[in-house]
């Protein structure tokens, strides 16, 4: 039987609102629409595969 090595192909990101500043993890591939905590503004939306991101990604957090 041969085993094959995956790597994680999804990953969580920090990222910075727009509008307020505002730093939030959120999900590579996030199936709903993720909102910023403070302001409300949509931070990003899904779209198949990788989430579509309307905000400043500050850095990949990985494991």
């Amino acid at each position: 039987m041969v085993r094959i090595n995956r790597e994680n192909r999804s990953a969580f990101y920090k990222v910075k609102c727009q509008d307020c500043e505002n730093e939030q993890i959120i999900f590579q591939r996030a199936s709903t629409a993720v909102d910023c905590v403070v302001c409300g503004s949509v931070l990003a939306e899904p779209s198949g595969g990788n989430a579509k991101i309307h905000a400043e990604i500050i850095e990949e957090l990985s494991e």
